[in-house]
């Protein structure tokens, strides 16, 4: 009996020495680690929020760029990193890109990562060449059909998000295009004002200036609801074509075993951060969307979107490397 009583205690201080851990957390800074290049949509998504977070909780979140890998050397320094809570982590599709694509991986996401919260959202959008002769998606697939094979499109490179959005529609509609791989989005929106390549699908913001002076045509958004700088464009659902849905998602992850009072707090801040005016002001001016959730919900959604770009990559032949 009184073994039991002293083992009671101590898990009542255990207890109460965590709470009180994350009453005082965070008492140093919290080093924010960015999977990609300064300048990145990833790294403006991060430092923003890194920003905002620093002036919340009174201790700076020091940006670290961990280059490499497509993004997957930085995960893997967050997954060995001390779980106190002084490391968290920018992702973006690619932790649910990667399992697919590489066989050897220097983390694993379900196992070594715990979500904090979705963060933010970039919506993409289909633009062709002004001498492609479809105006809307209907059209355009109609087009991809009648000539097997013809049609191609751009990309980043394969197993980039505009690479696998374009085999997602090819997979959807069971269409024949040719994918013709660049260094970068941005050759291949190049390659598309050209004229040698018929279609891209790129994020929102880098398309603007290019669709506003007509050097090529917006055909449809890959998001849920319409975009307020593309107004008369249509999603794709009102298109027609449903599932067809794409957006550069990111969200903050924290090492696996993380305590959960400090997980609860730090996505208690990043909703808080992302409801704020001057945050949603400088991330809309971006053309990045705040999307907020719980570590539940963004924990379910990265496993949901692991599945789908797992059917993807299968269907484009991919193999992982």
């Amino acid at each position: 009996m009184r073994s039991i009583l002293v083992g009671f205690a101590i898990a009542v201080q255990l207890a109460a020495s965590g709470g009180a851990a994350a009453q005082s957390y965070p008492s140093k800074p919290i080093r924010l680690l960015l999977p990609f290049p300064p300048g990145s949509p990833s790294d403006i998504v991060g430092r923003i929020l890194g920003q905002k977070l620093s002036e919340q909780l009174g201790e700076n979140l020091v940006p670290d760029n961990r280059v490499g890998a497509g993004g997957n050397l930085g995960l893997g320094v967050a997954a060995k990193s001390p779980p106190d809570g002084y490391t968290v982590v920018i992702t973006s599709p690619t932790i649910a890109i990667s399992p697919s694509l590489y066989a050897r991986l220097p983390y694993d996401a379900a196992r070594d990562l715990a979500a904090i919260a979705r963060v933010a959202s970039i919506e993409n959008v289909m633009v062709v060449h002004p001498s492609v002769p479809a105006k809307n998606l209907k059209q355009f697939i109609a087009l991809a059909r009648a000539h097997p094979g013809k049609l191609n499109f751009g990309s980043g490179g394969a197993g980039t998000t505009n690479h696998l959005a374009n085999e997602l529609l090819k997979y959807v509609e069971k269409l024949n295009m040719t994918h013709v791989p660049y260094k970068g989005a941005t050759a291949a929106t190049v390659a598309l004002m050209s004229g040698e390549v018929d279609e891209v699908i790129v994020s929102v913001a880098s398309a603007l200036p290019i669709i506003r002076t007509g050097r090529v045509r917006p055909i449809v958004v890959l998001s849920r609801k319409r975009v307020a700088a593309l107004p008369d464009v249509p999603t794709s659902e009102e298109a027609g074509v449903k599932g067809f849905l794409m957006s550069i998602w990111y969200g903050l992850y924290a090492p696996a075993g993380t305590p959960r009072d400090i997980i609860t707090r730090l996505n208690g801040e990043v909703l808080k951060a992302l409801d704020s005016p001057d945050l949603r002001k400088r991330m809309q001016a971006g053309g990045i969307e705040p999307w907020p959730s719980s570590p539940e919900e963004m924990t379910e959604f990265v496993r949901s979107e692991t599945a789908r770009f797992a059917t993807v990559i299968r269907s484009a032949g991919l193999k992982p490397q």
